[in-house]
């Protein structure tokens, strides 16, 4: 059974930064295409970040060069590294994994991130 826990959110200060992690058990992590989300109160679920399987990115174009979403594939686990957050940055993260092979998509169950002074 394929389960992703998101970890690394919290409350911070416009201008900071957080690192969120998503650790992915229950499958090879290499050959999971990843990618995180994030859902505003009262708004939809959008793309952050993705990065497949062959370290390809793409990013919300909104968001380039302020987030970076890398994976370690020997801890299977996926990061987002947030930089220069802003109060409309404030959401729910959310880590989701899809194969190749499949239409399912797996996610995990979110972790808040607050910004706020």
């Amino acid at each position: 059974q394929v389960q992703l826990v998101e970890s690394g959110g919290g409350l911070v200060q416009p201008g900071g930064s957080l690192r969120l992690s998503c650790i992915v058990s229950g499958t090879i992590f290499s050959r999971a295409n990843m990618a995180w989300y994030r859902q505003g109160q009262g708004k939809q679920r959008e793309l952050v970040a993705g990065i497949n399987s062959l370290g390809v990115i793409n990013y919300s174009d909104s968001l380039k060069g302020r987030f970076t979403i890398s994976r370690g594939n020997p801890k299977n686990t996926v990061y987002l590294q947030m930089y220069s957050l802003k109060p409309e940055d404030t959401a729910v993260y959310y880590c989701n994994a899809r194969f190749w092979s499949s239409d399912i998509a797996y996610w995990g169950q979110g972790t808040q991130v607050t910004v706020s002074s």
